[in-house]
């Protein structure tokens, strides 16, 4: 443990150089955190950033909410108007992934779906520039699993493996200070300096996880969700009452049946699901509420319908 955590360590002026060399961001992904990445990277950190998605009416979507969110942040004397005049123009968008073939990192943040994630990964090895750190924003697949869909067939060139780490954003970024930092086993030290590095030149807070499913943060919180909804489901409590007491006992800024209609309830069940699948205890099996509302189409804030409902 003593020497594993002895190779995770790096120098403070080896990652400012790390987090210097970092001048173009590529985030794939125009959805909800995504877009928040994106944002936060052109504003805070000020690089340029390409946001990549297959819609260009998701992109057109992403791009009026940066602006929304901007012109608030200026409302309230957060940020001046040439700043976000600036943030605004370090944002470019396409729907093509070789408009990443000049990033130097990368962040993929589309659905936890590990045959997608390792499709943008193979390809991306391929497009991105030899030295470009590729990370992933899951929440809950291995990044052992992600970093090997860059193999080649040379089981012994880990050039682009070596490349791939999990920078694993909190919902909304921009609010939001945490960041999880998640190793695969074919993870480099660079790799790992440049990532810790660069989410703190983003203004967030780096914490380090082993490549376990569910990693940290959703390996204590998911269950703790699910076992809301079975409280729910079988009667304990209404959903009012659970949220309360949750708020009112333990001083948290919303209940856990809000938190899941805020992540997103397919969201909440697919990390469940890995926990189950890849963990084998019945304690992380899904609730059987959540997977009907998953059929339902009752995703939460973002399909207008959850535990709660809510205006889109």
């Amino acid at each position: 443990m003593a020497a594993n955590t002895c190779r995770r360590c790096f120098s403070v002026s080896s990652g400012i150089a790390a987090a210097a060399d970092v001048k173009r961001l590529g985030v794939v992904g125009a959805g909800q955190m995504g877009l928040g990445i994106a944002l936060v990277a052109a504003r805070t950190a000020q690089v340029e950033v390409t946001l990549v998605d297959n819609s260009q009416a998701s992109i057109e979507k992403s791009l009026e909410f940066a602006d929304q969110l901007l012109a608030k942040d200026v409302s309230k004397s957060r940020i001046s108007q040439a700043d976000a005049d600036a943030s605004r123009a370090r944002l470019s968008a396409s729907t093509q992934l070789s408009d990443l073939s000049d990033a130097d990192f990368v962040i993929e943040a589309v659905p936890e779906i590990l045959s997608l994630k390792a499709s943008i990964f193979a390809q991306l090895a391929k497009i991105c520039p030899p030295h470009a750190i590729l990370a992933t924003n899951t929440s809950s697949i291995s990044i052992t699993k992600i970093a090997a869909s860059t193999s080649t067939d040379d089981p012994t060139d880990l050039s682009a493996p070596s490349r791939v780490i999990s920078t694993h954003f909190m919902n909304p970024v921009p609010v939001q200070k945490g960041v999880e930092i998640i190793t695969g086993l074919q993870t480099s030290q660079s790799t790992v300096n440049t990532a810790l590095a660069f989410v703190r030149k983003m203004g967030k807070i780096p914490s380090q996880s082993a490549d376990s499913p569910g990693f940290l943060a959703n390996r204590i919180l998911m269950p703790y969700i699910n076992e809301a909804v079975i409280c729910l489901e079988t009667g304990v409590g209404t959903k009012e009452d659970i949220d309360d007491i949750m708020k009112n006992g333990t001083n948290v800024p919303m209940g856990p049946l809000q938190l899941a209609d805020f992540i997103g309830i397919d969201t909440c069940l697919a990390i469940m699901n890995v926990l189950h699948e890849e963990l084998g205890d019945s304690k992380y099996r899904p609730a059987v509420l959540m997977r009907k509302m998953v059929d339902a189409g009752w995703l939460g804030r973002k399909s207008g319908k959850g535990f709660y409902e809510y205006r889109i």
